[in-house]
């Protein structure tokens, strides 16, 4: 469900004056109720862990899958991107909301984060140099789910030449609130704990959500429109995989696969 917008009165200012009004506070900096750029958010404490761990040995084998929502799909309203003419004019036809979003056969379900759960090999797995990628474009966030391990740098992009901001709601790391003006067209966070998934939103622009799961190993992915996922380098072994969307729950699968080969796993949703 999508909460309806405040009733306006005669004293509430337009949107385009509200909009003014929160971009001129983002400009002049979050010093209150949230995090400054200036305390690196996601950076390792005090209490971090130094000491190196033995490498989880690499595999050859995969899973793949495919996710299905079952049901009467609800009949979402359009994305209302009127407050600012600038995000409004980047559409030519309106924008369904992504808290469901179905593949061209109206069953297969994509933003559908898949990961392993238990079974893992003993060992840790180096997080990745090579940065995830969030672009705000069309006053979106895309990609919607995305994981990243921790330590590996996640990089929020701004295609859209307008002023946007990231604000990032973590538990377990370090909340964090930076604006992106037009001219800054990039910018990388880190996350030094594993954390389930937390949103990120934009203050600018409400409808804007993204959210973020932070993990210790790589075997995760996010399933695409068409409702697929492969997750690739396992050992052989039995695991466990959990199938989480944003609106819909949680699924868990078991699954065996042996080297070098390929296992299936499956999930259904429902309303």
């Amino acid at each position: 469900m999508i909460p309806n917008a405040n009733r306006a009165t005669a004293t509430t200012p337009s949107p385009s004056g509200l909009l003014a009004l929160l971009a001129l506070t983002l400009l002049l900096g979050f010093g209150c109720g949230g995090q400054t750029e200036t305390e690196e958010p996601g950076t390792p404490t005090a209490e971090t862990p130094t000491a190196e761990a033995p490498a989880a040995p690499a595999g050859t084998a995969r899973i793949a899958g495919h996710v299905v929502y079952e049901g009467a799909v609800p009949a979402l309203e359009p994305i209302r991107m009127d407050a600012d003419p600038a995000c409004a004019e980047k559409h030519s036809e309106p924008v369904q909301p992504e808290v469901l979003v179905l593949g061209d056969d109206g069953s297969s379900l994509g933003n559908v984060f898949v990961r392993v759960t238990s079974g893992l090999p003993e060992g840790t797995s180096p997080a990745p140099d090579e940065p995830v990628v969030i672009d705000q474009e069309g006053c979106q966030y895309i990609p919607h789910v995305v994981g990243v391990m921790a330590g590996q740098p996640l990089q929020f992009e701004n295609s859209d030449g307008i002023l946007h901001n990231v604000h990032a709601l973590p538990e377990v790391n370090r909340e964090f609130n930076m604006a992106m003006p037009a001219e800054r067209t990039t910018a990388q966070q880190t996350f030094s704990r594993p954390e389930d998934m937390f949103r990120v939103k934009c203050d600018v622009h409400p409808w804007m959500n993204a959210w973020v799961a932070v993990m210790s190993h790589p075997y995760f992915d996010t399933t695409a429109p068409d409702g697929t996922f492969e997750i690739t380098g396992l050992p052989a072994g039995t695991y466990e995989l959990e199938a989480w969307h944003e609106k819909l729950g949680t699924r868990t699968a078991t699954v065996t696969v042996e080297d070098g080969e390929a296992a299936a796993a499956d999930f259904t949703f429902a309303k």
